[in-house]
């Protein structure tokens, strides 16, 4: 298992870069220290793979289109495949870490086509209904679902058969999830249809953060009039484009305050923030903290 501070994400993409993952089992365990990342959270983002979690420290709040979702300590839950989403901590300090299982759905389902895919596995993760499904141990079945999504991550992964028995184990937690998504999975709500042009335009910032972003210039990489640029922002990410561009400015410039010696005004300069002393108000209204005290807290940390 490894542990991690921040979300790498793919270049020209919101997609994260899962860079353990292996051809030939599609699977990483990780640790998210979540009170390491820039801001204590984790910015918008999407991956193909699957995400079970588990909250071992702390509190954290998921963000997806669909809405909002608190998970306390010893809560949990799963992401479906290519659903935007973020975190964030719930308090502003502390410590907070999540236990992560994160897979392709190949790895349950086999062969493309294969019976198990087209029962199990793909009426989940094609569903736009499913985006993300909480689990908490007020409730007896779902309680059981986190023991073993918990206990999964001592398995030992030098033992004899430990890629058979992962895999038995998370089917078996994959067809409780399944089981419990059935209400949603009867429903009929619409397909999100604009989440390839909230990608589109989140590509188009991570490309151009750096320089003067016109609302127009924006709605125009995704083929949307301004007005609609507004209303997908709104609709999917629950903000405007302006604040869409202005947190991911600060969350680059908190990374290259922790990765780097640049000064505070080549920081400003590099992401898109203007003067140094304009970028100083913003980022202690983001994080609370001065840059300087930002840089000094988190470089220390990885001393």
């Amino acid at each position: 298992m490894r542990d991690i501070t921040c979300t790498i994400l793919c270049s020209g993409s919101r997609e994260e870069l899962l860079p353990d993952f292996a051809e030939d089992f599609p699977y990483i365990a990780s640790r998210a220290q979540m009170d390491l990342h820039a801001g204590r959270l984790s910015p918008w983002h999407w991956h193909k793979s699957m995400e079970l979690f588990y909250m071992e420290r702390g509190a954290l709040v998921y963000s997806t289109p669909g809405g909002r979702m608190l998970f306390p300590e010893g809560s949990g839950g799963m992401v479906n495949s290519n659903i935007l989403h973020t975190t964030k901590t719930e308090a502003p300090v502390g410590a907070c870490t999540q236990l992560l299982h994160v897979f392709e759905p190949s790895l349950l389902a086999g062969e493309p086509g294969s019976r198990i895919n087209r029962k199990y596995i793909e009426p989940l993760v094609s569903s736009p209904q499913v985006e993300l499904l909480g689990l908490f141990p007020e409730d007896p079945e779902q309680k059981k679902t986190l023991i073993l999504i918990r206990e999964a991550f001592s398995m030992d992964a030098g033992m004899l058969g430990y890629e058979l028995r992962l895999r038995e184990r998370l089917t078996e937690i994959w067809l409780r999830l399944f089981q419990q998504a059935q209400p949603l999975l009867a429903g009929d709500l619409p397909h999100r249809r604009n989440n390839d042009k909230i990608k589109q335009m989140m590509a188009y910032i991570q490309e151009h953060y750096p320089e003067k972003i016109s609302i127009p210039e924006l709605a125009a990489s995704a083929f949307l009039s301004q007005r609609e640029c507004y209303r997908v922002f709104r609709a999917l990410l629950h903000t405007t484009p302006v604040e869409y561009i202005q947190s991911f400015r600060l969350h680059m410039a908190a990374q290259m305050l922790v990765k780097s010696q640049a000064s505070l005004t080549e920081i400003a300069l590099a992401c898109g923030l203007g003067s140094g002393s304009y970028f100083g108000k913003l980022f202690r209204e983001y994080t609370r903290c001065t840059p300087s005290a930002y840089r000094r807290i988190w470089q220390d940390r990885d001393r």
